[in-house]
């Protein structure tokens, strides 16, 4: 579908309200999962460090008795 103007474009032939409302919904989902994600991935990181540490702390103390 060609669109002869900037408006028309906007307009999607009489369905731009439910066009730019699924484009909307599509981009803030993918982005707030985006978000979430990298939060998440984080949060884990920092947990196996600090069991990571408990580890080498639990080694130490065994090791010197």
């Amino acid at each position: 579908m060609q669109f002869d103007s900037i408006s028309e474009f906007i307009n999607m032939g009489g369905y731009a309200f439910y066009v730019w409302l699924a484009y909307g919904v599509t981009f803030f989902s993918l982005g707030t999962l985006v978000i979430l994600s990298v939060r998440q991935k984080r949060k884990v990181l920092i947990e196996i460090a600090k069991k990571i540490q408990r580890e080498e702390r639990l080694k130490e103390t065994r090791s010197n008795k």
